[in-house]
């Protein structure tokens, strides 16, 4: 995938509903940042709808889209999880999952009427969910004795970054956060302070 400095999740759920020959589509989409997370949510909708026959989804994990997974859940292959997952793809979301429960009417609807279904229900509760643009950040830890606060302070000014995690013993500590595509400008700055330790610690 290609790096982007920004990507769009969402800030809250949204549902979808889709209906034919009987048979009720129920779709859910909603913010997740982790495998875990995305079964702990699936567990809750498991539960509200006990009795459904099918429980599809697909997720989109990362902030360079490398994670996902498509599952049918016992529908014809291809034809339930893939089709959820393209709705994801087409909106250019990360961070989210779609689940697609199904009440079976009695009709089959054959492979290109789930395909239909589950597409539709699916785009319907995204389109449902209110959308969040994110930036990529890098996030460093700064540490430095207290005469170099002043210093730190000035580049901390011109930035417009703010502390986090700050702790001050024997010496000064603390977090920043820098969007991806102004890190390395902004950390030649801070490295041309002698006496100031930068570490990288994690991209968000």
């Amino acid at each position: 995938m290609i790096e982007k400095d920004s990507y769009n999740t969402l800030s809250g759920n949204g549902e979808g509903l889709y209906k034919e020959k009987g048979s009720k589509f129920i779709a859910v989409a909603f913010p997740v940042s982790t495998e875990e997370a995305f079964k702990s949510m699936q567990d809750e909708i498991r539960k509200k709808y006990y009795d459904a026959r099918h429980h599809c989804y697909a997720y989109m994990l990362g902030t360079d889209y490398s994670v996902f997974r498509a599952n049918d859940d016992g529908e014809p292959s291809g034809s339930a999880g893939k089709p959820i997952l393209n709705q994801i793809l087409s909106k250019e979301l990360t961070n989210v999952g779609v689940i697609v429960v199904r009440y079976f009417g009695g009709t089959k609807l054959g492979v290109s009427g789930l395909i239909r279904a589950y597409k539709t229900a699916a785009r319907e509760a995204l389109d449902n969910a209110p959308v969040l643009k994110c930036t990529v950040n890098e996030i460093y830890g700064l540490t430095f004795d207290y005469p170099l606060m002043n210093e730190v302070t000035r580049v901390m000014k011109e930035e417009n970054l703010e502390q986090q995690s700050p702790r001050f013993e024997m010496n000064c500590y603390f977090e920043i956060s820098i969007r991806k595509s102004e890190a390395e400008k902004v950390i030649k700055k801070f490295i041309n302070i002698y006496g100031l330790k930068v570490e990288h610690l994690k991209t968000l």
